[in-house]
């Protein structure tokens, strides 16, 4: 086994199957700079490994997969005027979309919290496994971010308009919803994750490693309960089809019932700018490549990181936890059109080079 990262990230080979351990169970296994670099330097050589036919990627301790980015460090020193903030996302885009382009099997287990940058190193691989432990949320525009990592590919892309549900509300779902949302494709018991792995480990691949899995897989998977937000589909389609967050709040206090009042009352407390750069986020993402949204997202990431929100939602949520973020501007009516545009237009130092 080899070990790398101190130990916060480990790469193993069982049989023709890489295994990425991420390995901070205290911290919720959340990815740090030097975690992103080592896990993308190990798929480019895995891609190019004959003896590796496939990759599984998990987290350790019972809790969560991962549960984000090193939020407190990217605070930290953003505030200090250091360029790590931006050395982090551009790693962690790369890595993002060097999973993305994996040319073989990249399987994750879900099991336990997935939020933020644990989304990004997982559901852009082939087979995403939920368990009766998943916990899944995009909650970026609660802490002045937006929802990064492929969200800008992957939210659109979602059934109707969970996708614009999901990244303005940081709605949290649980192992049926996030099958119905499409963001998991199988749900398997965690009881029954270490047998699956062992069948991947001593599996011999035929020419067709992804139909391989696709079976080994069906043998474990199980049906889910009735995903609870099937029950609210209608209504989030209806509500959420609107291309303004202003269209979207209008339309829920139209509604006038207690999801539709609940709902709104959630959206009226994150950061406004937020709120704006991510409905225009998802709503050009639809329409876009996977590279050309991550492009898009490092023009956008680069301008929060000069920005006001993120370092104060950070500190009401995360840092002081007193949940009572001052935003800045602190309306919707005060986030003009023309600033929203900055946060989409290209960089004097270029695009992103994936």
């Amino acid at each position: 086994m080899s070990m790398s990262v101190d130990q916060e990230i480990y790469f193993e080979q069982k049989g023709q199957l890489g295994v990425i351990l991420l390995n901070r169970p205290k911290a919720l296994n959340a990815l740090t700079h030097e975690m992103a670099i080592a896990l993308h330097a190990k798929l480019d050589d895995w891609a190019a490994d004959n003896t590796v036919q496939a990759v599984l990627i998990k987290g350790a301790g019972e809790k969560a997969f991962c549960a984000g980015g090193d939020i407190v460090k990217l605070y930290n020193e953003g505030k200090a005027g250091g360029d790590y903030p931006y050395r982090f996302y551009e790693d962690e885009y790369k890595c993002n979309a060097a999973i993305k382009h994996f040319p073989k099997p990249y399987i994750a287990f879900m099991d336990g919290i997935v939020m933020g940058g644990g989304v990004g190193v997982s559901v852009h691989g082939s087979h995403c496994i939920a368990t009766e432990r998943t916990l899944f949320a995009m909650p970026e525009s609660g802490i002045g971010l937006f929802p990064d990592v492929g969200g800008t590919y992957f939210l659109p892309r979602c059934p109707g308009e969970i996708g614009m549900y999901l990244g303005l509300t940081g709605a949290r779902l649980k192992a049926a919803d996030t099958v119905y949302a499409g963001v998991a494709s199988t749900y398997i018991q965690s009881v029954n994750l270490d047998g699956l792995e062992q069948s991947l480990a001593s599996m011999q691949f035929s020419k067709d490693p992804h139909g391989d899995i696709d079976q080994l897989i069906a043998v474990y998977a199980e049906q889910t309960e009735t995903p609870p937000l099937e029950k609210y589909r209608a209504k989030i389609d209806k509500h959420f089809r609107a291309d303004s967050v202003e269209g979207i709040l209008a339309s829920l206090d139209d509604a006038g019932d207690e999801w539709a009042a609940k709902t709104a009352a959630g959206l009226r407390s994150k950061s406004p700018t937020s709120m704006k750069v991510t409905c225009r986020q998802i709503r050009a993402g639809a329409s876009k490549t996977f590279d050309d949204c991550v492009k898009l997202e490092w023009r956008m990431v680069n301008r929060i990181i000069k920005g006001h929100d993120f370092y104060e939602g950070t500190r009401a949520v995360v840092i002081d936890k007193d949940q009572k973020p001052v935003w800045s501007p602190a309306t919707l009516e005060d986030v003009k059109d023309e600033d929203i545009d900055s946060y989409f237009t290209p960089l004097a130092a270029g695009d992103l080079n994936i």
